[in-house]
């Protein structure tokens, strides 16, 4: 019988409903298997997985939380994995780890599981990814992490995860972000909106200065949009335009009498050559007349 990780990393075209379907048995094979006996491990035996997607843990929720198992016990103990110098990893259930530990717990009720690296990895990734409370940073390092564990393309990920292509590749897109605006989603200062318009950005130092823009003037995403949009807009080449002279009516009369005049002697058959000059102090008509006709 085939493991459910090589069911759901397996090759072969699934639909969405199948996916969500095995994606759903990984997590409860793991954490509700019945033959599996309970036991209780020292807290201080065990210790976080290295695998965990998330890195940032709301502090009140886990206080909630530990005020809950304070109050009516921890109806589901956590699952973990035997490690090195009798110390025990947590496959499943950090949040509840970390609540009893708040309690000052000694011991925590626990299943322990034989996997290995890979399943203990995919566990976690898979675990949280099914959560709504990963920040978007966090839910593209489980991507990635996903991709090189099973030596996946976007595509297959997408699929098996039952989740657009675009939105997996627009997530693991937000990696490129320098490490400080990936902080910044990581403790929910900007959106992953805010982050994917930056992304159009290039330079690392101004995407930091737009960051702190945000923060400071609480900038939704359509006036970053905005800012940004004046800010790499061309700079349009101003022509200068040549300064016309301002001159009196009587000057133009007489001006255009002359021109006038040149006019119906070049009519009458005589090459009239003239030449036009404007200066500052005067205006000079030079006119050339051939002694014989042409």
């Amino acid at each position: 019988m085939k493991s459910p990780f090589s069911r759901f990393f397996g090759g072969g075209d699934k639909t969405v409903s199948e996916v969500k379907s095995e994606v759903e048995e990984v997590v409860h094979v793991v954490k509700n298997k019945p033959a599996e006996e309970v036991v209780k491990i020292p807290i201080d035996k065990i210790i976080p997985n290295r695998f965990q997607p998330r890195t940032v843990f709301d502090e009140d929720k886990i206080e909630e939380l530990s005020r809950t198992i304070h109050t009516h016990g921890v109806i589901q103990p956590i699952v973990v994995r035997k490690f090195e110098d009798d110390h025990y990893e947590i496959i499943a259930g950090e949040r509840r780890y970390r609540a009893m530990k708040k309690l000052d717990w000694t011991e925590v009720p626990a299943i322990v599981r034989n996997l290995n690296d890979k399943e203990t990895a995919s566990i976690a990734l898979i675990e949280n990814l099914q959560r709504e409370e990963l920040t978007a940073i966090e839910e593209a390092l489980a991507y990635q992490q996903l991709l090189e564990l099973h030596s996946l393309t976007q595509e297959a990920l997408a699929q098996r995860l039952g989740k657009g292509q675009s939105t997996v590749a627009n997530k693991l897109r937000l990696l490129k972000l320098p490490q400080t605006v990936q902080e910044a989603i990581l403790r929910r200062e900007i959106t992953e909106r805010h982050a994917r318009a930056l992304i159009s950005i290039k330079d690392e130092a101004t995407q930091n200065n737009l960051v702190a823009l945000i923060k400071e003037n609480d900038w939704n995403v359509r006036q970053l949009e905005e800012f940004i949009q004046q800010l790499t807009k061309p700079k349009e080449e101003k022509k200068e335009k040549p300064k016309r002279k301002a001159i009196s009516k009587d000057i133009r009369i007489a001006l255009n009498t002359i021109k006038q005049s040149l006019s119906m002697v070049t009519k009458s058959g005589i090459n009239v050559k003239t030449e036009e000059e404007d200066t500052d102090d005067y205006y000079q008509i030079t006119v050339r007349i051939p002694k014989k006709k042409a």
